[in-house]
């Protein structure tokens, strides 16, 4: 039986799927697809599942494990700080602490047996992330408004967002989950958080990220974290091509504390950030030598196909050339052809010649422009243009000619004109019984 196909992606949905195999460096796209959608396509928690299972943390969807893994930088996977609430001191302290823990279990009892049937009756609505972006913006405005201006540079976007821009840049991120009704959160934002030497070493070192887990984008962001208590802390950097939590730090810390805790994680983690660095610089000079070698190749390319464009255009016209020569001597072939064709028909057509005793003959000597001399004898009546004929008929007359006179020197009209149709005859022309004719060129004109 054939297994029942996948539904198609949407392009939404296909953008979260690169963008997730991004992130986790993970190489089967099925099982990308799987635990995206085992997230609902909510790439966030679907990448810090991720994340926090490569860091030996079971993910949401297997059992918990009876005591929270705690592991240090010696097992190069997640340091963790926790700092615990002070004792009660003194039998005063210890006498309000005994009085309270009565009342303290039974509401926080009660309250979380009234969460976990609330649950049953309405869904938690941060669990619909619809407006992230505004989540965030919200949390930094109500943060200002209550604790002032003077606080580390909040990024101002996604978690996700916050997430690619650390990796982009290669930086550490650190993110705050601010819990609203905490007894701890207070003095956490005013003793550590807001104070000068946390809000500058913060600025000049990483990317801090926060939210309060009252919104749906800060609740998103702790359910892929599952921190254990408030105010929490967790450092991000990319690790071995993947975006890991390399520090947890949670409780009341104060600021020197916070500084060196922090500055510890750095410290531990500054090989791999730096072999990232070299990795990506590798990358990119080895990303701009095959640039320059591609564009070298292309510029050859470019050249040799402007040589072979060039040559291709020298053989035509070549070829145009040799074409137009031929052509050329075709057309004087069929020119020649023709101008022996006329002549013999010339030669054909004339009258033939009368005798010396004939009283109407005239007898004429041609001079032929290349020093021939040619006789024959024709009537008086016969009119200018068989003089002419018989001398085109001739192979040493040139193709184009005209007949001149010596003394006086002027041309016989040999060749009917719009003045004249007819030329006139021999006799009409003044000729007499014997006469000397020279026969100029006329083809160069």
């Amino acid at each position: 039986m054939a297994a029942p196909e996948e539904p198609e992606l949407s392009q939404a949905q296909t953008e979260k799927l690169l963008q997730f195999q991004d992130l986790t460096g993970l190489e089967s796209m099925d099982q990308c697809r799987r635990t995206l959608e085992q997230h609902n396509w909510n790439i966030e928690a679907a990448v810090q599942d991720r994340l926090n299972e490569q860091e030996g943390v079971p993910s949401v969807f297997n059992p918990p494990p009876s005591r929270p893994l705690q592991v240090n930088t010696a097992d190069h996977r997640v340091y963790s700080y926790i700092v615990s609430r002070p004792q009660p001191r003194g039998l005063l302290g210890w006498g309000y602490y005994l009085i309270m823990l009565p009342f303290r279990f039974t509401y926080y009892t009660l309250l979380d047996i009234f969460r976990f049937a609330l649950r049953f009756i309405r869904p938690d609505p941060r669990a619909r992330v619809t407006d992230p972006v505004g989540d965030v913006v919200s949390f930094i405005h109500g943060f200002e408004e209550k604790y002032g201006r003077s606080h580390p540079v909040f990024y101002q976007g996604t978690y996700s967002q916050a997430l690619n821009d650390a990796k982009r840049e290669l930086r550490y991120l650190l993110v705050y989950l601010h819990g609203d009704d905490h007894q701890d959160t207070d003095e956490f934002c005013r003793s550590t958080l807001c104070t000068e030497e946390v809000v500058t070493f913060l600025n000049t070192r990483m990317l801090f990220w926060a939210c309060s887990t009252s919104k749906p984008e800060g609740y998103r962001v702790s359910q892929a974290l599952r921190e254990n208590t408030y105010p929490f802390l967790a450092m991000i950097m990319l690790k071995d091509h993947k975006m890991t939590v390399v520090g947890r730090l949670e409780g009341v810390i104060q600021p020197e504390d916070l500084i060196n805790q922090l500055t510890f994680i750095m410290d531990a983690n500054q090989t791999y950030l730096m072999s990232e660095r070299l990795e990506r610089e590798e990358r990119n000079q080895t990303q701009v030598l095959r640039q320059q070698q591609d564009e070298a190749y292309l510029a050859s390319l470019r050249a040799d196909q402007e040589k072979e464009r060039k040559k291709r255009e020298e053989m035509e016209q070549r070829k145009q050339e040799e074409e137009k020569v031929r052509q050329s001597a075709l057309a004087e072939e069929r020119r020649r052809r023709t101008l022996e064709e006329e002549k013999e028909r010339k030669s054909e057509c004339l009258p033939p010649e009368p005798l010396a005793e004939d009283p109407e003959s005239v007898k004429i000597v041609f001079k032929l422009p290349n020093d021939t001399r040619v006789e024959r004898r024709f009537l008086f009546d016969q009119s200018l243009t068989v003089i002419h004929d018989f001398l085109f008929s001739l192979k040493e007359t040139p193709e184009k000619f005209q007949i001149v006179t010596n003394f006086p020197r002027r041309v016989l009209p040999c060749l009917p004109t719009e003045e004249q149709s007819n030329p006139p005859t021999l006799k009409e022309a003044g000729l007499s019984r014997s006469e000397v004719l020279f026969v100029q060129d006329l083809t160069d004109d």
